[in-house]
C-alpha cells in the first residue's frame, strides 16, 4: 500500500504541469483532457471546461503524483493544508528547486540550515502549492 498525493489546479494544471516539467525535470506520463472522457464524466463539468485536464499522472525523480484541473470552480479559495515534500541530494540541486519554485511564489521560510538538515526552506509556488525543500542530513554536501 502506498499514498500518492493529487493535486487540484483549479483551471491551471496545464500550466502548472508544463513549469513543473520544465524547472524540476518532472516528467508527464499520463494526460487526459475531460472532452477526451465519457459523455456522461463530460456532462458533469462546467461547459468550455472540455480542453481542461481532468487527470494527469507526473513523474518526479522515484515518486509519481497526480493532478488535476478539478472542477474550474472561480469562487474556490487557494489550496492549503498541505505541502509536497521535494528531497534533494545536494545544496545546489535545494538551491536550483527552490528558486524555480519561488519564481512568482511566496516563500514562507528561506532555504537555510536547520538541525535536521543542513539545507531546509518552504514556499508556496506560483499556483499555490506548498513545497518543502530539503537535504538529508546524512545525503548533505
Amino acid at each position: 500500500m502506498y499514498v500518492q498525493p493529487y493535486v487540484f489546479f483549479n483551471g491551471r494544471c496545464e500550466e502548472a504541469l508544463k513549469y513543473y516539467s520544465e524547472k524540476l525535470g518532472a516528467e508527464v506520463t499520463f494526460q487526459m483532457r475531460y472532452k477526451e472522457a465519457p459523455p456522461e464524466a463530460q456532462a458533469q463539468m462546467p461547459p468550455g471546461t472540455g480542453d481542461k485536464i481532468m487527470h494527469a499522472a507526473i513523474k518526479l525523480g522515484s515518486t509519481v503524483w497526480m493532478a488535476s484541473d478539478g472542477r474550474c470552480d472561480p469562487n474556490a479559495g487557494s489550496m492549503n493544508g498541505f505541502s509536497l515534500s521535494l528531497t534533494v541530494d545536494d545544496d545546489a540541486s535545494a538551491e536550483k528547486y527552490f528558486n524555480a519554485l519561488a519564481d512568482g511564489g511566496q516563500v514562507m521560510m528561506p532555504l537555510q540550515p536547520t538541525f535536521w538538515s543542513k539545507r531546509f526552506g518552504m514556499v508556496v509556488d506560483r499556483f499555490g502549492l506548498g513545497w518543502m525543500v530539503g537535504v538529508p542530513e546524512e545525503q548533505a554536501s
